[in-house]
């Protein structure tokens, strides 16, 4: 069966019976757009997004395009959270195989970050933030190697992720979200935080760094 990116043309001989279909194929047109970061493996993603007098349409997730930009994951599990003002929720990362994510913000706005836990990397225990929310439809794909986490600027936030593997406690990880080494500049006030137990008293990057699979 032709994909819907091709195009099918039918032509008819002189007694009016068609004769085989002709399939001219056209690669398919990129739905999403990659904007530019900093630190070298995470992507940040800005969907084609039409919208008229009904309200609007997004391809919020298409194979072929993360394939097209080196992504050749295969997503197994889907995590939807909803978060107040002030939530904070990090670092996180898995080891063994490790898990990447493709991170979205369906409601609301977000500043999303993640941390760079490769440690022959010469951005290693560096930070980088993206603003996402319901308003510019962007993504970020963080790839094995990297912590993540995010900080909740609306009143409400929808955070809706896929992972690459599927969450296990015994190879959930995290170090602090206030760790000087690494300075993250977190955009609520320490007066504002909301966080959890977990991550209010994970270690810091350095203590756990010689344990670091990456």
């Amino acid at each position: 069966m032709a994909s819907a990116s091709s195009r099918v043309g039918t032509d008819c001989n002189v007694r009016g019976w068609p004769r085989r279909a002709r399939v001219v194929w056209h690669p398919a047109p990129l739905t999403m757009e990659r904007l530019e970061t900093r630190l070298a493996g995470p992507l940040l993603l800005a969907p084609r997004v039409f919208g008229d007098n009904r309200g609007f349409f997004a391809e919020t997730y298409r194979a072929e395009t993360l394939e097209a930009y080196g992504v050749t994951d295969r997503f197994v599990q889907d995590n939807h959270s909803r978060s107040c003002y002030g939530v904070i929720r990090g670092m996180h990362f898995q080891i063994g195989d490790g898990a990447s994510k493709l991170v979205r913000c369906g409601r609301g706005r977000i500043l999303d970050v993640v941390v760079d836990m490769r440690r022959e990397s010469p951005t290693y225990a560096e930070w980088e933030g993206y603003e996402l929310s319901d308003e510019n439809m962007r993504q970020v794909y963080v790839p094995i190697g990297f912590a993540h986490g995010f900080c909740v600027l609306s009143d409400v936030a929808d955070v809706l992720y896929k992972q690459s593997n599927y969450y296990s406690g015994e190879v959930e990880r995290g170090f602090a979200l206030d760790d000087p080494d690494v300075a993250i500049d977190w955009p609520v006030s320490t007066q504002a935080r909301t966080v959890s137990e977990r991550d209010r008293t994970a270690p810091q990057l350095s203590d756990i760094s010689s344990t670091l699979p990456f």
